[in-house]
């Protein structure tokens, strides 16, 4: 029974890997982001003479948008990679992210929701921009969906300051 025991433990433990996938896949989303940012610019370059300013503003907010979504999949992937499958093995001679290594799930789930809240603040100020052709009643419903992400990042900040009060 002891040994049952011992392979099923083995097994459950070296499962971990069939996540290694997973973030590799993510990497493939950063490239199809990387893809559309970049489309998003060659779209933009030919008409920035004829751009009015409110619709640059709406364009470089689009990108922005794209590049902490970017910065997201990044901290997600190589977060989770490292706690949940194996430490990244980076040369010291390679150039190595401060945060590699110092971000446990707690800290991670954190940066996700803040990540989340700051990219549905730029949303919504992209829409606020356009707001002239957006019915009241989404403008709205885009500010509750918006301020359910805030108090959804606060409430569990608050349980993450209870938790680790409890744990010391």
């Amino acid at each position: 029974m002891k040994n049952l025991e011992i392979t099923i433990e083995k097994t459950m433990y070296r499962s971990r890997w069939l996540l290694a996938p997973i973030y590799l896949g993510l990497s493939l989303a950063l490239v199809a982001l990387a893809i559309k940012f970049f489309q998003e610019i060659f779209h933009m370059l030919p008409l920035i003479l004829q751009m009015k300013e409110a619709d640059m503003v709406l364009v470089v907010l689009s990108l922005i948008d794209m590049a902490m979504v970017g910065g997201l999949i990044v901290m997600v992937m190589m977060s989770g990679y490292e706690n949940f499958v194996s430490q990244l093995d980076i040369a010291e001679s390679d150039e190595k992210l401060s945060w590699l290594g110092t971000m446990d799930t707690s800290s991670l789930k954190m940066k996700i929701a803040a990540s989340i809240v700051a990219i549905s603040s730029i949303h919504l100020l992209k829409i606020f921009m356009n707001a002239q052709n957006i019915a009241n009643d989404k403008l709205l419903w885009y500010v509750v969906i918006h301020l359910t992400f805030v108090l959804s990042a606060f409430a569990m900040g608050a349980l993450d300051l209870i938790n680790k009060k409890k744990g010391h």
